[in-house]
């Protein structure tokens, strides 16, 4: 059955080129793992985790188990890091589909113990990611209370001691105070972790921002002084953009931020068509109580396409769709399933011709950060969004 016209295009050649360039960015200091959380930012985890994959990303990162699972279902082979933890009742799950969860409490690994020992696993079968909260207090063990933690990775125990991650929440500051602090907060971390007798391999830190700023040296220096190897965990450069970055980096811009601007592509367009054209007369009210008269006789298109969809409420007699290669403006507020646009100075609008929300069209662009300003949000959101009913095609 022919399907409502509301879609998403993913480009999967442009996001397997796009984790080349990052992972080339990356080396030699660090690996990448490529977060395909959020249904791949909403780009379609089935579309997109393939992908990385066959661009030669080892490892996925994904929010919960359960997006866990279905990666798996995808990937074969893939290590797998469940950055949200782990809830009661999932560590059967974890330990079935050989995911690597992220933990901080000990309520975490006692079910992913619990799940091994039920599975009759032998010691140091299970790998486990110890996050460490250096300063974002959102979730990770404080260094007050990293002691009792790492007491859990004995000789007798299923679980390993895999790695050691923190969130740099402010990579895109110039100064890098604020990540410099944060990484001192971590080598003390470190030193527990050393005197507890523990090695683990990995030492995940940073995101998109962190690696595009330059900072992989940085940790992976860290990295070296503890014996372990760095990870760096790209989210939105890996979809085509670019993190808005603190002033401070102009003029002199770190290299690697320059190329990825030079060198990423979008993946993502997100198409619509129009469904029926009409004239109206001046005073006319356009959509739900009237937020929309029109002052003179206009050509109103009606878009398949509505907030049900993603396209974000306060968007209407605010923002543009492009028809034609040409900016239209969304007139009215805009409804659950439709929108409207005015088409007036668009020669030759018809049913069926295509509606660009976000993408490219006839030389012209609407971008997520353009619809992110417009709503005064970030262009993660924007794309999380769209709405799981809009159709996913490779392309």
């Amino acid at each position: 059955m022919q399907k409502r016209p509301c879609w998403v295009e993913i480009r999967t050649r442009a996001l397997e080129d796009n984790y080349r360039f990052l992972a080339a960015s990356a080396a030699p200091h660090a690996a990448l793992l490529a977060i395909v959380k959020a249904d791949a930012y909403a780009h379609s985890l089935a579309l997109c985790a393939p992908a990385v994959v066959r661009s030669g990303a080892r490892w996925l990162g994904v929010t919960s188990v359960e997006e866990g699972v279905a990666a798996r279902g995808l990937c074969s082979d893939a290590q797998i890091l469940v950055i949200g933890g782990v809830f009661p009742g999932q560590g059967n799950a974890v330990i079935r589909d050989q995911l690597t969860a992220v933990a901080w409490e000990p309520f975490q690994l006692d079910e992913l113990e619990s799940a091994a020992r039920a599975a009759g696993l032998g010691p140091a079968s299970v790998p486990v990611h110890l996050e460490i909260d250096t300063g974002m207090s959102r979730q990770g063990a404080d260094l007050a209370h990293l002691a009792p933690l790492l007491k859990r990775f004995t000789s007798a125990s299923p679980l390993r001691l895999d790695g050691v991650m923190t969130h740099l929440f402010a990579a895109d500051e110039a100064d890098a105070a604020v990540t410099n602090e944060q990484l001192s907060r971590l080598a003390v971390a470190l030193d527990q972790v050393r005197a507890a007798g523990l090695q683990p391999e990995w030492l995940n830190v940073g995101n998109t921002a962190a690696l595009l700023a330059g900072q992989a040296p940085v940790i992976a220096a860290l990295a070296a002084r503890f014996q372990m190897k760095a990870m760096l965990r790209p989210g939105l450069a890996l979809y085509g953009l670019v993190p808005q970055f603190d002033p401070g980096f102009e003029p002199d811009e770190p290299a690697t931020l320059t190329a990825a601007r030079q060198n990423l592509q979008p993946v993502l367009s997100w198409k619509s068509q129009v469904v029926s054209v009409r004239s109206v007369p001046a005073g006319a009210v356009v959509g739900y109580n009237g937020a929309f008269v029109a002052t003179e006789p206009m050509r109103l298109a009606l878009v398949a396409a509505g907030y049900a969809d993603g396209l974000d409420r306060r968007l209407g007699n605010r923002f543009s769709l492009l028809v034609r290669g040409q900016y239209a403006p969304l007139v009215g507020r805009i409804s659950m399933d439709q929108s409207v646009l005015d088409v007036t100075d668009i020669a030759g609008v018809t049913p069926g011709d295509e509606v660009l929300i976000l993408g490219e069209q006839g030389g012209q662009a609407i971008s997520a950060f353009d619809h992110a300003r417009a709503c005064n949000t970030i262009p993660w959101e924007v794309f999380t969004r769209i709405g799981p009913r809009v159709e996913r095609r490779a392309i």
